[in-house]
């Protein structure tokens, strides 16, 4: 029986336990660069012992930021310094990914300590943002613009580059962020895509924009690294998206080369009613993977190692996937692994530090 720190392989990539860092933005970057606050910040979670460290959402495009202070990877300059993160995560023997991201209609927006609200295009900072439709997220805010056929071409081909400049900075492995709200979850969920041509209307149809990212990243992201996708497994809301939906879509992912989806929740609509509570999410991870049989990470108020243990051992997921608990702890994989029985390396340095 698996427990959380069981090795997982996936192709030729073996995760040295089942704890990995879950994407968090920081909204700490200038023109998309990565810069010492990243390094930092990700390097402590390898330093705590994650067995993979995922970037925030890393925009595949000026216009597919979330916010000015989004990490990027649309020009060759941003891939030094994302090179030198990696190779400090790969010291501490812990694996790298990066996920990439377009924020669709939710872009544009400001830094949460100033407030997060739209900053409009024609406001110093601001974009136009882009949408399967002209429908905005929240009515206060500014109306996308319906991105029509050269647009969505635009948007495979930058999946693409960024998959390219992703492989060569030396990440482990590739995350298309399809969850949340963003350009991707916008296209397959009925409440914000309402499209008359083959990119709207059926599953089928709706699906069609990840399914076709994932095969042009496909063309140049390895065979050999493993392909990872976050989506989320409902809206929330009644007429969106569903879990029975999550679980076709995991099917053609399957189908298509991915190996392990990423099962987060909700994003799309404002109004939703999330009933939180520890581990939340967790039930969807479980269905997909019993449904489809493909790899999947729990994530969503998972906070002590007795839980985390508890969804691995139970076959509820392959992996858990942390953000708070770790900003609050990054070494908790160092302490779960005590509170747990196991026996894990601790860097050389903090060996003075270890319970005996």
């Amino acid at each position: 029986m698996a427990h959380l720190f069981t090795p997982l392989k996936i192709k030729n990539t073996e995760f040295k336990n089942r704890i990995m860092v879950s994407p968090m933005c920081e909204y700490s970057s200038a023109d998309g660069f990565a810069n010492d606050w990243h390094l930092v910040h990700l390097g402590s979670f390898a330093i705590g012992g994650a067995s993979l460290v995922i970037t925030e959402a890393t925009a595949v495009s000026p216009e597919g930021r979330i916010s000015p202070g989004d990490l990027g990877i649309w020009k060759d300059e941003h891939i030094d310094k994302l090179k030198q993160i990696n190779n400090f995560i790969h010291e501490q023997g812990s694996l790298s990914a990066v996920q990439l991201a377009h924020a669709g209609r939710k872009a544009s927006h400001n830094l949460p300590w100033k407030g997060g609200a739209q900053i409009r295009s024609n406001a110093e900072g601001g974009w136009k943002t882009l949408g399967p439709d002209a429908e905005p997220f929240l009515e206060t805010e500014e109306a996308p613009a319906a991105i029509d056929k050269a647009g969505i071409e635009k948007v495979k081909a930058d999946f693409k580059s960024a998959a390219e400049r992703a492989a060569r900075a030396g990440f482990d492995v590739l995350e298309i962020h399809a969850a949340h709200g963003y350009l991707i979850h916008e296209f397959y969920s009925p409440l914000s895509n309402h499209r008359t041509d083959e990119y709207g209307g059926s599953f089928e149809n709706r699906i069609r924009l990840l399914v076709e990212i994932t095969e042009t990243i496909k063309e140049t992201w390895s065979p050999e690294k493993p392909l990872f996708v976050r989506i989320s497994a409902t809206d929330w809301t009644e007429g969106g998206w569903t879990i029975e939906e999550s679980v076709l879509l995991a099917k053609v992912l399957k189908n298509i080369g991915v190996d392990f989806v990423d099962c987060s929740t909700g994003g799309n609509v404002a109004s939703a009613k999330i009933p939180l509570k520890p581990g939340y999410q967790v039930d969807f991870a479980e269905k997909i993977r019993r449904e489809t049989d493909v790899l999947t990470g729990a994530v969503g108020l998972i906070t002590t190692p007795q839980q985390a243990d508890a969804i691995i051992r139970d076959g509820q997921a392959d992996a858990v996937l942390l953000a708070r608990e770790l900003l609050r702890d990054p070494h908790f994989p160092l302490r779960a692994a005590h509170a747990l029985g196991q026996e894990i390396k601790w860097p050389l340095q903090y060996e003075r530090a270890k319970w005996h």
